[in-house]
């Protein structure tokens, strides 16, 4: 798996604090929502050529993390 702390980044200034790909304006949800309405891994990268392959793939394991640590409280 690989190691998402090298290419997602959290900076309170930049994109209101939401989680971006190595510091740039694009946000992990953003991509996530490319990926969401059926882009492809190649078709992302073709439109955002500043994006790598280890890019979403980091996106992907930033958003297995935050899902496997999410707590639902229950009634």
């Amino acid at each position: 798996m690989i190691d998402y702390r090298q290419h997602i980044t959290i900076e309170p200034g930049k994109r209101g604090g939401q989680a971006t790909v190595r510091g740039m304006r694009i946000t992990v949800a953003d991509v996530l929502g490319w990926l969401a309405e059926g882009l492809s891994h190649e078709e992302v990268i073709a439109d955002f050529p500043e994006l790598t392959e280890d890019d979403i793939r980091a996106v992907l394991a930033f958003a297995a993390d935050r899902q496997r640590r999410t707590v639902i409280a229950t009634a």
